[in-house]
This record gives structure tokens, sequence and C-alpha cells, in this order.
């Protein structure tokens, strides 16, 4: 029997619960880049962080300001200097139901706008610990240990070649150094890879870390040629039917606007909760 679902409201408090874990996630998976190549840095400033792994990753990023506090000018001086050591731009996601004196302050410095991101939340119900049928062909399971490169490989290669729907992401980043943050950020947070098939064939992977309640559900792709045919929604499935049966009374993905993963997303029973401002300074 299926119940009917609120829709999730997107609170102050569940906003900073959401952008915390964001925060700790991409410090996590940037502190063993730093250890594994000797430099970069995780800095903490004003309850967010700070992150630089190498040249082009994706970990490159603050994170989780605006719910402690405006950031002080010599606290952004500290990042921008940081930064700046290693020939790097600073880039800031903001989201925006943070205080908005943080985006007054980084307009100011000469921060500006390059684009945006959505992030979805759905609260997992005990109905989705009975996964439902995947679509005709397809198939979900875990990751086995000794399965990383493929799985690898799949996560990469759908990433490589992005879905054309909706708006284009303002980054790109190298194939060799997109594996390595991917590589980390699993290692680093003890994720729990999952594999779709197609006809016996690996069609797409993506990932999840619990916490404190949350399911984030990250890393999901598809390879171009398996597309369309229901593999991102059996992925959610999947990851959704785990975090309900550890519990966990929240679930959130990160999507590029009205992208396929969004539509899918929403699909699947996810509300939008908020956008995230990117802001950068060279």
């Amino acid at each position: 029997m299926t119940t009917e679902r609120t829709p999730l409201f997107c609170s102050l408090e569940l906003g900073e619960r959401i952008e915390r874990a964001a925060a700790e996630l991409n410090a996590e998976g940037s502190r063993v880049a730093v250890e594994r190549l000797g430099g970069g840095f995780v800095l903490p400033v004003a309850g967010g962080v700070a992150c630089f792994s190498e040249a082009d990753s994706p970990l490159n990023k603050v994170a989780g300001l605006g719910f402690g506090g405006v950031p002080k000018d010599d606290e952004l001086d500290e990042v921008e200097r940081r930064h700046a050591a290693v020939g790097a731009p600073v880039q800031v996601e903001l989201a925006h139901l943070a205080d908005p004196g943080v985006g007054e302050r980084l307009t100011a410095r000469g921060y500006r706008l390059v684009g945006f991101e959505n992030v979805l939340g759905r609260a997992p119900h005990p109905d989705d610990a009975t996964r439902p049928p995947a679509p005709a062909g397809i198939g979900v399971r875990h990751s086995a240990p000794d399965e990383l490169r493929p799985w690898l490989d799949a996560v990469v290669g759908g990433f490589a070649q992005p879905d054309a729907q909706g708006v284009a992401s303002h980054e790109e980043f190298p194939r060799e150094v997109l594996e390595r943050a991917v590589r980390d950020m699993t290692a680093a947070a003890a994720m729990r890879r999952y594999v779709a098939t197609a006809g016996g064939e690996i069609a797409g992977g993506a990932s999840m870390r619990t916490g404190a309640g949350i399911a984030q559900l990250t890393g999901a792709a598809t390879l171009p040629a398996y597309r369309r045919r229901g593999v991102q929604s059996a992925l959610l499935a999947a990851r959704l039917a785990d975090a309900a049966a550890e519990g966990c009374d929240l679930g959130v993905v990160t999507t590029q606007p009205a992208s396929k993963s969004q539509q899918n997303a929403e699909r699947s029973g996810f509300t939008f909760l908020y956008t995230r401002a990117v802001l950068v300074k060279a």
C-alpha cells in the first residue's frame, strides 16, 4: 500500500543542515586528495569550508557559507591568498537561503556570477524499502569491492559526455582529474557504490553517503548509449530503498537547472528546495 507523501518545505534550518553535509563531504574528499598529492588545503571559513586539491578539480570550491555569519574580510583575504598561491580562482557555491550579507560582501570584492545548481530533497518513506521493478532490461546492484575500475569508467564516462537537456554547466574537467576526485570522495566518505546494467553490460553508476539522517545521492551518471531507458530512475529507486532501510529522514540530490537529472528526480518524488549561485573570483 502506497501512502500519499507531503512535499518537503525547505526551512532555513533544513537548508543549513543540507549545506553542512555538503561542505563536510567536499572536505572529506579534499583531505584525501591533499594527503595523496602533498599539497592543497582544507580551510574553515565562517561555518563553511574552502578546499583546493589540484588544478581543475571539482573539489576546488568554497561550500557551506551563509549559515555561520558573514565571513570577515580577513577570512576572505586568507582564502583568496591561498588560492592565488596555487594559481586557482576562488569558486563559491552559495545557497540562496544563506545570509544575504554574504552575497553582498562577495560581489563587493569582485566575485561574479557564473552559474546555478539546484538542490532537491525527498523524505524516504517505508514504502521505498520495497524497491519498485526497474524498467525492462535494466538492473541495479551494489558495486563489488573489486569493481572500482568499471564503476569509475561508467560514472566518469557519463560525466564526460553530459546530457544536452537543460542549462549547460559552466564547468568542464579533465577526465583524469575528475576520475581522481570521484575516487577520493568515494574512499573518504565510505560511499556506497551502485552499478546499473542493461543487457548484462554496465550502463551507469551512482553513489550514496549517509550520516546524521541524510542520504546524499551523489555521482549518478549514465553512459550515452543507455540514456532515456530508465537507468537514472532505477539508480534513484535503489538508493532511496537503502536510505529508507537505514532510517534516513532526508534524501538530497544536486542537479543542473532544467536537466534530465532534475526531471528524473522530480518524477521520483523529489521536491525543489533551493538554488546555489556559483560565484567566482579570478
